[in-house]
């Protein structure tokens, strides 16, 4: 499953350029959120706030490894394909959040939704939910 296009947040912005989110040290791990959810709102900031993350049947947020790589005078902020395994039935998810985890409280920095539908995605039982991301990765600055 291919996530799509990465909205990023407001205060990630500011953090970002303030270096509140240090994007190289930073932590970062994926979250999934239900339709119900107010994570698509840009205005959205610290984690606390975002309603309706999966929970139970095996969800768990997973861990990012982050990437930098510069073409020109263009660089890209990637990461690796999270992975979620269902566990005892399953989950179904509506969007996908980065969430940097270094911050107190931890800040959301961006979302997409799973599906271009926009329809929800669900993994069964013991299977599992591969996020593909992007060719171009989350964010490009040029």
């Amino acid at each position: 499953m291919g996530a799509l296009a990465w909205v990023p947040h407001d205060r990630f912005k500011e953090f970002k350029g303030d270096n509140t989110i240090d994007m190289d040290n930073s932590v970062f791990e994926m979250r999934l959120y239900t339709v119900a959810s107010n994570i698509a709102t840009t205005s959205v900031g610290d984690a606390t706030t975002a309603t309706n993350e999966l929970s139970g049947n095996g969800y768990a947020a997973q861990p990012l490894t982050p990437t930098w790589s510069r073409s020109g005078g263009d660089v890209t902020f990637d990461v690796n394909d999270p992975a979620f395994d269902a566990a005892g039935g399953p989950i179904t998810g509506h969007y996908a959040a980065i969430v940097c985890t270094s911050t107190t409280p931890d800040e959301v920095c961006c979302h997409a939704l799973l599906d271009d539908t926009p329809d929800d995605v669900t993994v069964t039982d013991t299977n599992t939910l591969t996020l593909n991301m992007n060719a171009n990765g989350v964010f490009v600055e040029s």
